[in-house]
């Protein structure tokens, strides 16, 4: 007799590929790929996250991506980004994560709206289609990055981090999901922070 699989089962992916899940222009669910195949250029329009994390002063954790990441390596970007599993709640993977590149428990996570974007990384030679789910929240103690996944992390106020991205490469999709963010940022921070 068949039985049918956990709610964890269904969101874990296969050992050989990391499957993600495809989406239409309004964010339903239309399918699935695996996740390096719907990066291939022109792209295949996939659910994603992107966290936003702040200290107790209002200062935004940001994250180096480390040199061995597929995708955009060695390049700043905000605190996590990623996709959920087929199935998986978009602010449960957003949490996981979270923990698993920064070893941090994110706290007062809330949904800070969606965007959609299209972001060829000509660096790459890959495709970010993304439908992304915005989460901002608080971070209580210091993170301990996965030097795997993360290459360095600093918090900046928006001034710093204003002069940061003046110096520094940051993901082609950071300033799109910034700007999406910053409504629910400021709702979170308040004048913490420049926000």
């Amino acid at each position: 007799m068949p039985t049918s699989p956990s709610p964890r089962a269904a969101a874990e992916p296969q050992p050989d590929a990391i499957m993600l899940e495809l989406v239409d222009e309004e964010g339903t669910t239309i399918g699935t790929a695996e996740k390096v195949s719907a990066h291939l250029p022109p792209g295949r329009l996939h659910r994603a996250f992107s966290v936003f994390l702040f200290d107790a002063d209002g200062r935004m954790l940001l994250q180096r991506r480390a040199l061995g990441k597929y995708h955009s390596p060695g390049v700043w970007s905000n605190t996590c980004c990623g996709h959920p599993y087929p199935g998986e709640p978009p602010f449960v993977a957003a949490a996981r994560r979270t923990a698993e590149e920064l070893g941090v428990a994110p706290a007062l996570l809330q949904e800070a709206g969606t965007v959609r974007y299209h972001h060829p990384d000509p660096a790459s030679g890959l495709v970010e289609k993304e439908f992304n789910h915005l989460f901002a929240g608080q971070v209580g103690r210091a993170p301990v990055p996965d030097p795997e996944e993360v290459g360095e992390i600093t918090f900046v106020t928006a001034v710093e981090l204003a002069e940061l991205r003046e110096q520094e490469t940051f993901s082609a999709w950071f300033p799109t999901v910034l700007d999406a963010a910053l409504p629910g940022i400021r709702a979170l921070v308040g004048e913490r922070g420049g926000w």
